[in-house]
């Protein structure tokens, strides 16, 4: 069977059960796992399905928004590679820097070296949860409402505190971003908050791994103007780097 008609059957079947899982489609062709993959990298890129932890869903709604458990499991090798290179983009000692909520900015708080003095601002509990032992940090936590699915605080507590600093550096995070889409996510609170976060840095570093390119979300928090620099992994193809780079973002790619 060719690719063509191996992607054809792994969309009817996604259709049809609502959920593919990787080792199943790789016993039922007779191919190994990393060919499933690639077919559902394909079709990810296509739109037609969205990858998940150890498969893939049909695509369905714009604004299907994975758990915090799921992002986490997702494109974990390619958010680690991001989360390493955005190190560089940290500001000198006794900067300060904005968290957003995301699992690739989380894995950068993971990797903050212990000797840092950062000021760092979030209102991403699992991020504060990360740095609230740590020695050289003064963490400042936003408050708000906190969405169960991604433990982000959002409203009114949250845009009031953000209007009223002004940090060196944003790291921001994205569900999709392109030049046409901007930078967009599924829920408008969260992208309020979003919005505020990248208005109160002077600089922004947007992560974000490859497979969110050319996705767009109901809620629109940005465009890639901007953006700095967005840190991405080096799946994202030379055209759309390009693309990116007209938007007036610089783009690092980060081997694995």
């Amino acid at each position: 069977m060719y690719a063509p008609e191996r992607q054809q059957e792994i969309l009817r079947l996604a259709r049809a059960g609502g959920r593919v899982d990787v080792l199943s489609l790789a016993d039922a062709f007779q191919v190994t796992a990393e060919t499933v993959r690639r077919d559902l990298k394909a079709l990810d890129r296509a739109g037609l399905l969205r990858r998940v932890h150890g498969g893939a869903i049909p695509a369905g709604r714009l604004d299907f928004e994975p758990d915090l458990a799921e992002r986490e499991a997702t494109a974990a090798n390619e958010k680690d590679a991001i989360a390493r290179a955005a190190l560089a983009e940290l500001p000198g000692t006794d900067g300060s820097v904005i968290l957003d909520a995301g699992s690739t900015v989380a894995r950068l708080a993971a990797r903050l070296p212990l000797e840092t003095g950062l000021t760092v601002v979030t209102h991403a509990l699992p991020v504060a949860a990360r740095l609230a032992d740590h020695p050289g940090i003064a963490l400042h936590l936003i408050g708000g409402r906190v969405r169960h699915r991604t433990r982000a605080a959002v409203d009114a507590w949250a845009l009031r505190a953000y209007g009223e600093i002004k940090a060196d550096v944003a790291f921001v995070a994205t569900n999709g971003f392109s030049p046409d889409g901007g930078l967009t996510t599924p829920d408008l609170a969260e992208a309020a908050v979003k919005r505020a976060a990248v208005a109160s840095a002077r600089r922004v570093v947007l992560l974000a791994d490859s497979a969110k390119y050319g996705k767009q979300h109901f809620a629109r928090f940005g465009d890639l103007s901007d953006v700095d620099l967005l840190v991405t992994d080096a799946g994202l193809d030379d055209d759309a780097v390009r693309a990116v780079e007209r938007a007036g973002t610089a783009v690092v790619r980060a081997a694995a």
